[in-house]
Order: structure tokens, then sequence, then C-alpha cells
């Protein structure tokens, strides 16, 4: 599939040299005010940008169209010092945001969706793929297709990538994809426990650069997001009942800390 998502080679880290306003947040150690991170900024700028497209979208004014464009410009200046190319020209991530507008409810912003696969076998190994990309490890996982049901995406997925046939046996999870440090665009992905039914291991010969069955204690690296999904995927595949993992609401909204689960 095109436009694979970028697992773990997009992954939200530390700008050196970045100087961010000060936020109203207080240090747990001290009560001083802290700077927001480099995730907290990458989210605001995308919101930012989401909600200009959407009003235009939505809008006949021209005073309105010329205020959404402006916002456009702010949320891509913020985006610029995140990346630290404060002296840039960013008049490029405009445009693209620009030709990206819809009219009316085709043109209203939302994050894009993903699918995830959870497969396990006897001796309760993971299936596992490392992308060709980023030469990351995951569990098999690829944008949602239109027509597709979550889980007919699901069984495609897993059937493309390693070779591997599956059944879909329950939702495990909804992660914020941005919030869990998986990319830099924001969606969600919609994790499922899946059952092996056949299939032998073959690596997608443009997507996958290998795949395997992996035991917890001898994970392949780089891994993206263990840390996050590990102890539930795995207490899924054996047996536990994990019920669907969610982050919960930031409290408040918008200054909440961003790495809380």
């Amino acid at each position: 599939m095109p436009d694979r998502l970028g697992i773990g080679c997009g992954s939200v880290g530390t700008v050196a040299g970045e100087n961010p306003v000060v936020s109203n947040e207080m240090s747990a150690t001290n009560g001083e005010p802290v700077a927001p991170s480099t995730k907290q900024l990458l989210r605001w700028s995308e919101t930012l940008a989401g909600i200009a497209r959407t009003g235009l979208g939505f809008t006949e004014s021209l005073y309105e169209r010329e205020r959404f464009e402006e916002v456009l410009h702010v949320a891509a200046d913020i985006r610029a010092a995140i990346e630290g190319n404060e002296h840039d020209d960013m008049g490029g991530v405009v445009h693209e945001w620009l030709d990206s507008v819809g009219q009316g409810i085709p043109g209203y912003v939302t994050p894009k969706v993903a699918v995830g696969a959870v497969v396990g076998n006897d001796k309760g190994e993971i299936l596992l793929v490392q992308r060709s990309d980023s030469g990351v490890w995951l569990y098999p996982t690829g944008w949602a297709d239109v027509g597709y049901s979550a889980p007919e995406v699901v069984v495609k997925e897993v059937k493309e990538e390693t070779g591997i046939e599956v059944e879909v046996v329950k939702l495990i999870a909804v992660l914020d994809g941005m919030r869990a440090g998986m990319g830099r665009i924001p969606f969600y992905s919609l994790v499922f426990l899946c059952q092996q039914t056949g299939g032998e291991l073959q690596a997608h010969p443009l997507e996958c650069a290998d795949v395997g069955w992996f035991a917890r204690d001898a994970l392949p690296f780089p891994m993206a997001g263990v840390e996050l999904w590990g102890d539930h995927v795995f207490g899924a595949i054996q047996g536990d009942d994990v019920g669907v993992f969610y982050h919960p609401r930031r409290s408040p909204v918008w200054r909440g800390d961003p790495e809380s689960l």
C-alpha cells in the first residue's frame, strides 16, 4: 500500500537549540514554569492547521479566509521552530495545507485512521515486521483503505506484509499516534488481537525488510512504542482479559502532561 505509516522514523524528539515559549505548566520538582515539549508544540501546530483548514472548507467570507490563512502561517512557524528552521521559508508547508482543503463536509479535517494486528502463536510469541523505510520493528500496521471495514483491512494487511493468514478476535487498543510518538501527523490506530489460521512467513518485498515471531524477552531492536503497548498486547496474547487500551483525557486538555498514559 502506498503512503505507508512512518512508524518510528517520524517520532517526535527533542530539538537541539530550541527556545520555545514558556508555558503555564509547573515543574513537578520546584514549581517553576517549564517550557512545552516538542511533542506539545507539534500537537498545537497540527491542531491550529486543522482548525484553519476546516474553516476554509466551510466559509465563504473573504475576511474569514484571510484570517484562517494567517493561522496556517502561524502553525507553520511553530513547526519551523520545532524543526530548528526558524529562518526558513515555510511557504511550502502552507501551500501543502491549502492544497488539502476541501469544501463542506469533505473538508472537515480529522485524524487519519490506521489499523494494527497483534498476532500470537502457541509459544506466546508475537508477529513483528521490520519496516523497509525506517528499519523499525512493529506489529503489522497500515492505513485503513476506503471500502473495507477495519477488520477486513487488518486481515489484508497481515497477509500482504507477512504471508500469515488471520482472523480478527477483538479490538484491544485505540492509540493516538502522535501522542504515542509513532508519527508526526495526526492519526488514530485501531489495534486488533488476531488468531493465525494459516499461511507461511514471507516479508513483503517492498514494505518489509524482515518478519518473524519473537518472545517478550527476545524482541528485536529498534522497536516502536513497546514501552507503551508491550504489557497490554502480550497480556492479550496470553489470554488475559485486557480490555481496550486508550489514552486517558489530559487535564487540562491543552496543558496536561502529553506523556501521561
